[in-house]
């Protein structure tokens, strides 16, 4: 854009130098009509540079909006000014549009019973997954479980006549997982979510949501594994119910359980389950600020072991992706986010030592 405004400055001063010169001697009318070509000739100059210009710092405005884009969190949102849209009618129409819903939590009943307030008419933890689409991933890649259910927040902030949806784009789960973008899978879940979401809203539209994420430095999946015997079946149930009994006294609920191992045909693992864990006090205090953090609420935990091996894996996703997705800076929500998650290590920590 430099190069052109130059261009014009340098242009115009040959016009400003060219109307203050005066004729040498010859014929008037000549040098009149020279005049005049070279008047046209700078116009058409200028009026061509200054188009330049114009164009190039349309560009630049256009790709700088663009970058400002936060595509990690989908917000769609649809006027429900006569009340007919709920959580319920929303999860009818994700099940009807392909997918099993394994969680629909109303969080206004332990916020009142909890904390004696709600900022919410409406707010739901929902968790939800296709089968066949997590078949499409799960034999190449474990972690497609970090989103086997994908967790969604269905909310009306009070007084609101609007009611909205947020959920993470399949990008973003790629990211986390590490499997690669371009996977045919990706590509099927996110129509398969766009057609529930225009499903559950018929008016709906996306809402576009100003980047401010933050560049975390750490693990975007926090993992961990032990060893299993031969025996294997009855050391999962003993794992499974020391797991279980660890939550509650740690302040997790687990509003679901999957064995997809069992739903889906030749996994190659002798168990994979996922466990969707939350911790009320948790949510209660991010989604003050961002309701959208249901994108990321309840999370799923994996837990597997593959045929012939003995290695038992464990996986969620980290509360750092809460941070970053969000742009959360301030001190009380990062200390209740960090410190839900160090009691979850050490509850996985105690698991995998014994």
């Amino acid at each position: 854009m430099k190069k052109y405004l130059l261009t014009l400055l340098v242009v115009m001063g040959f016009v400003m130098g060219g109307c203050s010169a005066q004729p040498e001697g010859g014929s008037t009318d000549k040098v009149a009509k020279s005049a005049s070509e070279t008047t046209r000739s700078v116009e058409a100059n200028t009026k061509k540079a200054a188009q330049e210009v114009s164009q190039s710092t349309k560009k630049e405005t256009t790709k700088a909006a663009a970058a400002t884009i936060n595509d990690d969190i989908w917000i769609f949102r649809s006027d429900n000014s006569e009340g007919k849209i709920t959580p319920e009618t929303i999860q009818e129409a994700f099940e009807k549009s392909g997918f099993y819903i394994a969680a629909n939590n109303n969080m206004n009943i332990p916020y009142k019973r909890d904390f004696n307030n709600t900022y919410y008419d409406v707010y739901n933890l929902a968790a939800y997954y296709n089968k066949d689409i997590v078949a499409q991933f799960i034999k190449e890649y474990p972690k497609i479980g970090l989103f086997a259910p994908i967790s969604m927040s269905i909310y009306t902030k009070k007084g609101d006549k609007t009611i909205s949806i947020a959920t993470l784009s399949p990008a973003r789960m790629a990211e986390i997982t590490g499997i690669p973008a371009d996977h045919a899978g990706w590509k099927a879940l996110d129509g398969m979510i766009k057609k529930a979401l225009k499903a559950a809203l018929p008016n709906g539209k996306f809402v576009v949501v100003v980047d401010n994420k933050i560049d975390v430095k750490a693990p975007l999946v926090v993992e961990a594994s032990m060893k299993m015997g031969e025996e294997w079946e009855d050391e999962l149930e003993d794992l499974e119910n020391d797991f279980e009994s660890a939550l509650s006294p740690n302040g997790f609920s687990m509003p679901a359980f999957n064995e997809l191992s069992d739903e889906i045909e030749e996994t190659g693992y002798d168990f994979y389950i996922t466990y969707s864990i939350c911790k009320i006090p948790v949510i209660y205090t991010i989604s003050k600020e961002h309701p959208e953090a249901g994108a990321y609420a309840p999370c799923s935990m994996y837990m597997y072991k593959k045929e012939g091996d003995d290695t038992v894996h464990f996986g969620f996703p980290s509360v750092y992706n809460w941070i970053s997705s969000m742009g959360i800076t301030d001190d009380a929500s990062k200390k209740i986010l960090i410190d839900a998650e160090e009691k979850f290590k050490n509850i996985l920590k105690k698991l995998t030592s014994k």
